[in-house]
């Protein structure tokens, strides 16, 4: 299987994906993140989705973060 590189909005629950980097997004949201751990190289699993479908958990670092889709929609990942 090849990795893909795509948007975090795009992921489905169970999937697993690593940080890539950051499109266009306000640079306050992207400093929020990396402060999160959400850091180029970062591995992680999308857990939980809320019943619409926002937010997302993911799990990383041995913790649970909850995000929601629109922001975090210019995070680039890979698909592992």
């Amino acid at each position: 299987m090849e990795n893909s590189n795509t948007s975090f909005s795009r992921l489905q629950r169970g999937d697993r994906a690593r940080v890539l980097g950051f499109g266009p997004m306000p640079e306050y949201y992207r400093n929020r993140l990396l402060s999160l751990g959400l850091t180029p190289g970062t591995e992680f699993t999308v857990a939980r989705e809320a019943p619409l479908g926002d937010p997302v958990q993911i799990n990383l670092r041995g913790f649970r973060l909850s995000v929601r889709r629109a922001e975090a929609a210019g995070l680039e990942v890979e698909l592992l």
